[in-house]
């Protein structure tokens, strides 16, 4: 079943984000597993932002998240973010295309 996990949160930050993410994703090459992942930005405030990750399944999701890089990754997020993100994790139970 595939699984995404939303990270919700506010920073001012964002093209550090950005190069922070393409470090991880250079890392971790050949081992990591998310299949897509969609970057988002509130029109109404411009600071807060969502990003969407997608994974084949939740045991996937456990896979990458197991990775150090990954590890290293979430303390660096840490310190890029204003106040601790919030994270939804769910499964995917309908998924329609229109």
């Amino acid at each position: 079943m595939t699984f995404i996990q939303i990270i919700e949160g506010h920073t001012t930050r964002g093209e550090e984000i950005e190069a922070a993410v393409a470090e991880l994703e250079a890392a971790t090459q050949d081992r990591y597993t998310v299949r897509r992942s969609i970057r988002t930005q509130d029109r109404d405030d411009p600071t807060k932002f969502m990003t969407i990750v997608f994974f084949d399944s939740y045991e996937s999701a456990m896979e990458n998240s197991n990775l150090p890089e990954t590890g290293e990754f979430a303390a660096k997020l840490a310190g890029l973010v204003d106040g601790p993100p919030t994270f939804h994790n769910l499964d995917v139970v309908e998924d329609k295309t229109f």
